[in-house]
């Protein structure tokens, strides 16, 4: 994994520490069972009333599920994720059980599976680069998701190491920057009422 500078106010877990989403990944496959393992993180992530809304597509390189999910996603994406072995599409259910009212928390919950997996995939030496660019509605129609659901989030997945100079021009500067950036916790944080 390539190192990356984590400026960390407190010391905290070197699988969190060291995460990062890469754009360039290795030229090597993804197995299957890898992609079963990651899932099965997920799966146990918590959610509000166990509900679990998360829905997940996924697909190795070299299949028409992979060409399915790439072709949803938007033209920025589409010029740098070719070189991931796997893509993954995450998706959640907008209402309770029996459609009685709106899951304020489903989007939530989809996003403790994704940290789930994002963990999990550390772990293993296998990198997730999620991305909001994806043509939700087209998405939503390519995979026959009924109304009530949303298409959120498009997943590249692969190994980290890949060579940057793969990547468009544009983007080979950010994939080297060797120190990250967060916000302080001052800005996000606030032990009392919140401030702008």
């Amino acid at each position: 994994m390539k190192e990356k500078q984590t400026p960390t106010e407190f010391e905290i877990h070197p699988l969190i520490k060291n995460r990062w989403s890469p754009r360039a990944f290795a030229n090597k496959p993804i197995a299957e069972k890898d992609i079963k393992v990651l899932l099965e993180a997920g799966r146990w992530a918590p959610s509000s009333n166990n509900l679990q809304p998360w829905r997940i597509i996924w697909g190795i390189k070299g299949t028409e599920t992979y060409d399915r999910i790439f072709s949803c996603l938007v033209d920025f994406n589409q010029g740098w994720v070719e070189g991931a072995p796997a893509l993954m599409m995450g998706a959640f259910k907008k209402d309770m059980k029996n459609g009685e009212k709106e899951n304020f928390h489903a989007l939530h919950d989809l996003g403790l599976f994704m940290g789930n997996v994002s963990v999990q995939a550390t772990s293993m030496g296998i990198a997730i680069h999620q991305m909001a660019g994806i043509d939700f509605k087209k998405a939503g129609k390519e995979f026959n998701f009924p109304s009530n659901y949303h298409v959120a989030t498009g997943i590249a997945i692969g190994y980290y190491g890949g060579d940057p100079e793969t990547l468009p021009e544009d983007l080979q500067e950010e994939e080297t920057k060797v120190k990250r950036e967060r916000k302080p916790q001052g800005e996000f944080a606030f032990n009392g009422n919140f401030k702008n």
